[in-house]
């Protein structure tokens, strides 16, 4: 092998090497500290308030069903400015597309259900504040007309 040919063979081991790296830093990582939950509405109710403390890298998904063009309201309160939710539609998880990013969109979701089926509400802390292993006690208001 020439040099020249040595050469490009290391640089394109280099790429992929760094390419991987790049890859398997933007898989979450506080999906390792994940709950699942379902949400229940007392009968003769549209909603449910929940109150929770995570930590560090912990989320949790909660899960309820709901229809097609139904109204869902979703709002977040918070100590922690790195507390948010995500929102995924049926048929989608975490680590899939979201239908509600609240890091870019807010704390408050309001909208029209596109599919009947299971929706997710995940609640977690941005990746710098989990890595301090910061605390977030919350209050999440789930509402479904």
């Amino acid at each position: 092998m020439k040099l020249g040919e040595c050469t490009g063979e290391i640089m394109r081991q280099t790429l992929f090497a760094m390419a991987f790296a790049l890859a398997t830093l933007s898989i979450p990582s506080f999906a390792q500290d994940a709950r699942d939950e379902s949400v229940r509405f007392t009968p003769g109710t549209s909603g449910a308030t929940i109150k929770e403390t995570i930590t560090g890298y912990q989320t949790v998904n909660y899960k309820l069903g709901a229809k097609a063009e139904q109204s869902m309201v979703v709002a977040l309160k918070t100590d922690n400015g790195g507390n948010y939710f995500n929102i995924f539609a049926p048929g989608k998880s975490p680590g899939d597309e979201d239908m509600f990013i609240g890091s870019t969109q807010g704390r408050r979701y309001e909208g029209t259900l596109p599919a009947d089926g299971e929706y997710t509400v995940q609640v977690y802390l941005m990746r710098n504040a989990a890595r301090r292993n910061e605390k977030a006690n919350y209050t999440l208001e789930i509402g479904i007309d």
